[in-house]
């Protein structure tokens, strides 16, 4: 996939990772001044039958809608675009440059108190902006927080096992509606 264009204008330029149904790749924006760097993850469904590909392009939809809805925090990438091309699904995301936290972990002397604090009350600000959003992350470990270059501050990546937190509804007939409900009210 190196040194292809996706989605028309998203210039592919280095492999960062795979994951279970990912593969995230660094790549640069042809139409953007400067030719800025973004992170392209292209999600592929693992068979291509028209059930499969609809549940995926729903999950799909859901966290693109649920990135848009939390990119305005200084500590979650922006969602740029987007999009389904040849039966694969991309979302493009700001680039963070920066070290993720478990090979901070592995090359790094043992942490002071006060780092641990500061780690722990700038992720805790950003999981209570995620939970005020009713979004759950469900995926927060060492490998999906990055410490920015550019100001030290962790950014929460990888949004792909979100689950939005929705309440039951009884109607007036006794009936209830499909909803998805996690963890515990209150």
């Amino acid at each position: 996939m190196l040194e292809t264009k996706v989605g028309g204008r998203y210039e592919i330029v280095k492999f960062l990772g795979r994951g279970g149904f990912a593969e995230t790749y660094l790549a640069k924006d042809a139409q953007m001044p400067f030719n800025p760097a973004c992170v392209v993850k292209k999600l592929k469904p693992q068979t291509t039958d028209a059930a499969t590909l609809q549940a995926a392009r729903v999950l799909f939809d859901r966290e693109a809608q649920v990135l848009y809805q939390l990119g305005n925090h200084d500590q979650i990438p922006r969602l740029l675009a987007h999009f389904e091309e040849n039966l694969e699904f991309y979302l493009v995301e700001d680039f963070v440059d920066g070290e993720d936290l478990e090979k901070e972990f592995a090359t790094s002397q043992p942490w002071t108190e006060a780092q641990v604090i500061d780690l722990l009350e700038q992720v805790l600000g950003i999981l209570a902006f995620v939970h005020q959003h009713n979004v759950i992350h469900r995926d927060v470990k060492p490998s999906n927080l990055i410490k920015r270059k550019l100001d030290g501050k962790f950014v929460l990546l990888d949004f792909g096992a979100v689950k939005q937190v929705h309440t039951q509804v009884v109607t007036a007939g006794g009936h209830t509606s499909v909803v998805l409900s996690i963890g515990t009210n209150g």
